[in-house]
């Protein structure tokens, strides 16, 4: 994914703000807000899940893991985006370009991955319930999204040395550039998108099955079997319904960038809308906490205790967020 096909200024180079003061003090307070919410929204996520020990499921690991890289985006990738924005220019070392450069790569790359999870999560959680509770474990989980974030590292550290951010060297591999950006698209983009969007198709017609399912068991039956039947399909259902918001979201936020993505190796494309695109995969990890904090009453009650300090107590680690 060539996120930063872009030309960067260097000190003293930039073209002369042309924005009054106020208005300048003003977008530097909204890159504040919306670093600041991105970071502690995350790491709010973050201190809840590692906590509680109620909150120790493998769906909540991935959850762990994509508010861990939303974090990281949030520390890494915003400020500088949204200053790079304000200034027109690329204002920092070459280094950090470089920097930066991998850590979108990696970063997006992980967050791309970690939605993809959640998609084959939920799907084998509706699919077959029974054996997902047998088969899934809290470790197995851990092992798969360290092994995840430690290829796609290694993974990006390959591509940011043949690909690299060097425009000469880039002249260098000419048509062959090309055609590893197209290989690196299908491997961190379209693949991980199609996963999302096939598992997803699938959870929404199991999930259809199940109120079906429900209704029929209601109107014919009223035992204690059936209705712990009906409230485990429920409760599979409203976690299918919150984490298909959160995917719908992200594929929304990731869409875009796909689309100026494919065109990005066919025609030249303008920095500006490129800009605008990316920002909104990034924004996307601002977006999460809020849905976290709509949809889920667990992570409210958590951030309640993390606020007035009741983790901090003997025993917190116990308490009942469910």
């Amino acid at each position: 994914m060539n996120f930063n096909n872009t030309e960067h200024c260097l000190w003293g180079s930039c073209p002369e703000r042309s924005l009054s003061t106020a208005i300048y003090t003003l977008l530097y307070l909204c890159v504040v807000a919306v670093v600041l919410l991105t970071v502690c929204g995350n790491l709010l996520i973050v201190i809840s899940v590692c906590h509680f020990k109620q909150l120790h499921t493998p769906t909540n690991m991935l959850i762990l893991s994509l508010a861990v890289s939303d974090c990281l985006v949030g520390v890494f990738l915003l400020p500088a985006e949204l200053i790079w924005m304000i200034e027109s220019c690329w204002i920092f070392s070459a280094s950090y370009r470089i920097c930066y450069t991998f850590m979108s790569y990696f970063l997006t790359g992980v967050s791309i991955f970690n939605v993809a999870l959640i998609a084959v999560d939920r799907y084998l959680a509706l699919s077959n319930p029974f054996m997902y509770n047998k088969t899934v474990s809290v470790s197995k989980m851990c092992i798969v999204l360290l092994s995840v974030w430690i290829l796609l590292f290694l993974y990006n550290l390959i591509i940011q040395y043949y690909i690299g951010s060097f425009e000469d060297f880039v002249m260098c591999l000419g048509s062959n550039f090309y055609i590893m950006s197209l290989v690196d698209l299908v491997l961190t983009f379209v693949f991980p998108l199609s996963v999302i969007i096939i598992f997803y198709g699938q959870v929404f017609f199991i999930a259809k099955k199940h109120a079906t399912a429900i209704r029929e068991l209601n109107s014919h039956t009223r035992n204690q079997t059936s209705k712990n039947m009906s409230d485990s399909m429920k409760s599979e259902r409203k976690a299918a319904k919150v984490l298909g918001i959160l995917v719908s979201v992200f594929v929304a936020c990731l869409l875009p960038c796909f689309v100026y993505t494919v065109l990005g190796n066919v025609v030249e494309i303008e920095e500006k809308p490129l800009q605008k695109v990316v920002m909104m995969v990034y924004l996307n990890s601002s977006i999460n906490p809020v849905i976290y904090a709509l949809f889920y009453p667990w992570f409210r009650r958590s951030v309640k205790l993390i606020l007035t300090l009741h983790i901090f107590y003997t025993d917190s680690t116990l308490i009942n967020v469910l």
